[in-house]
């Protein structure tokens, strides 16, 4: 860093996304993003938006907050958007945490959760995960803090019930609860918090576009939650980024969300591939976790992962292999298409010795 690097981030840690690696024939299995192309009305959508790209874009996202809202069954006024549900996250914590209100969340779940508590000077309780990387929501009870929970949590695939998480709200009732659920879609029925909104003005729930509506690189997000605390996120977007979703991808954003039946038809796909693909890691001896998400986690004694990592790497194919503690000796698999899936395992197979 430079001298001019201001001295309170000096021990700042950037998040460290997926390898975004540009070569012929990858296979990018590494981030979670979705493996179909965005839904068939997408690229009109975003062409017509181009003509009015000389004025700002709308700063209301009304049609998009309309699409959202229906898709859900809740209001306009329920909606915030961002640039990616990370923006989201921020508009949070900046406005529901202080240097008196400590953020909570595990220590094994989405990586960025910290690094925007450094950025913010947000304090941090870190509760540790179970043994078996569960999360136990009972030590979530009464923290008089505000809460984070990534439900399915990343990188475990696990998914909390939501029954538990009602008792963190009822228990927390002058705190905020967020739950990220940037993979709920991936899960069972009746798997997100979403008819919590009503009993709980605590509750806010975060989504992505770029998961189960395909659109990783529009950079698209939002939140879910009582329209006074939209109104408090809203009061610091417009503090700092007042136009934040561009005209194109409010464009893109809406024609993807309105087309439930693309939504619905690649979701299926998806998830039949997770299934046989979790099938496949078992029979080569992994123990693989019971994914509600688009991605596997899984470890294996056959071989240490990060070489397992590394080999598949030299073959062109990208997972993701995390070099912290409690989970070194793990790999997280996203789920790709048939194909990819095919030339993975070939691969893998090859590695193995199988």
């Amino acid at each position: 860093m430079s001298r001019y690097f201001t001295k309170t981030l000096a021990a700042l840690e950037p998040y460290v996304p997926g390898e975004q690696l540009k070569i012929d024939n990858l296979v990018k299995l590494n981030a979670n993003e979705n493996p179909y192309p965005p839904a068939p009305g997408v690229a009109a959508a975003v062409a017509a938006a181009v003509p009015g790209l000389r004025l700002y874009s709308d700063l209301s996202n009304r049609a998009l907050n309309e699409a959202i809202a229906a898709h859900w069954g809740v209001q306009p006024e329920n909606i915030l958007c961002g640039n990616g549900s990370d923006e989201n996250l921020l508009l949070a914590l900046r406005a529901f945490c202080d240097e008196n209100t400590p953020l909570a969340f595990a220590d094994v779940t989405y990586s960025f959760y910290p690094v925007l508590c450094d950025l913010l000077h947000i304090p941090q309780h870190v509760i540790p995960l179970e043994d078996d990387l569960t999360i136990d929501l009972k030590k979530y009870c009464g923290l008089h803090e505000t809460i984070v929970i990534a439900n399915p949590n990343a990188p475990t695939s696990l998914l909390a019930p939501v029954a538990a998480i009602e008792e963190v709200l009822r228990t927390n009732p002058d705190n905020i609860v967020v739950v990220d659920e940037t993979y709920v879609e991936f899960a069972p029925a009746g798997s997100s918090c979403l008819p919590l909104l009503e009993k709980y003005e605590n509750l806010v729930i975060t989504h992505t576009f770029s998961k189960t509506h395909n659109l990783a690189g529009a950079r698209l997000g939002y939140c879910i939650a009582r329209p006074g605390l939209i109104t408090d996120m809203n009061r610091v977007k417009f503090s700092y980024s007042p136009y934040n979703v561009n005209s194109m991808t409010q464009a893109a954003g809406t024609a993807a969300i309105r087309d439930e039946a693309y939504f619905h038809e690649v979701t299926a796909k998806l998830l039949a591939t997770r299934t046989a693909a979790t099938e496949g890691l078992r029979q080569r001896g992994f123990t693989v976790f019971d994914s509600a998400a688009n991605f596997l986690f899984a470890t294996t004694d056959r071989m240490p992962c990060k070489e397992i990592f590394e080999k598949l790497r030299a073959q062109g194919i990208l997972i993701r292999h995390f070099n912290a503690p409690r989970i070194s000796n793990y790999l997280r698999i996203t789920i790709g298409t048939d194909t990819e899936m095919q030339r993975f395992f070939a691969a893998l197979d090859e590695i193995l010795g199988t």
